[in-house]
């Protein structure tokens, strides 16, 4: 099944609109774009599909803007503070930043990897309910020596050596 893609902005034919309680369903005739409920609370029985689409497509566009115009700036906790915390809220780990220094072993379950951040050991479960917390966003992820996780890599782009 391939991955959903964020809804964009749309014309009426291309999209089929069902309204709900104080919300509008926006689906898209492409399979591959993702749905999205519109809450627009009880003004969303007197309006136009029109409307309503205009509405949706105004919030994708402030949701386009807000990406392009985000700095691409992570913060990565300094090495001897925790990168990592509990949050009772979610009641799960959380990274503190957006950037996580991590070991892999194959320690777990029939040599399933875990995940050491901070002298913690997270199992591929744990470690992947955490990467929830980003959710709709997107990684990369370089393997660098334990020794030299402090440091920044320098990333070469090609192919890799046959």
């Amino acid at each position: 099944m391939p991955r959903v893609k964020k809804p964009r902005v749309a014309r009426l034919d291309e999209v089929s609109i069902t309204r709900e309680a104080e919300a509008a369903l926006i689906e898209h005739h492409d399979p591959t774009i993702g749905s999205t409920s519109l809450i627009l609370g009880a003004r969303v029985h007197t309006m136009t599909k029109a409307e309503i689409l205009d509405e949706y497509n105004d919030t994708v566009r402030a949701r386009e803007r807000a990406a392009a115009e985000h700095e691409n700036v992570v913060l990565e906790v300094a090495p001897g503070f925790p990168q990592v915390e509990y949050s009772k809220r979610s009641d799960q780990w959380v990274p503190r930043g957006e950037v996580l220094r991590c070991v892999i072993e194959d320690g777990g379950p029939r040599g399933e990897p875990t995940i050491w951040i901070d002298e913690r050991e997270f199992s591929l479960q744990e470690f992947g309910r955490m990467l929830t917390t980003f959710a709709g966003w997107g990684m990369r992820i370089a393997f660098v020596a334990e020794e030299r996780l402090d440091e920044e890599p320098r990333v070469n782009v090609g192919e890799p050596p046959e």
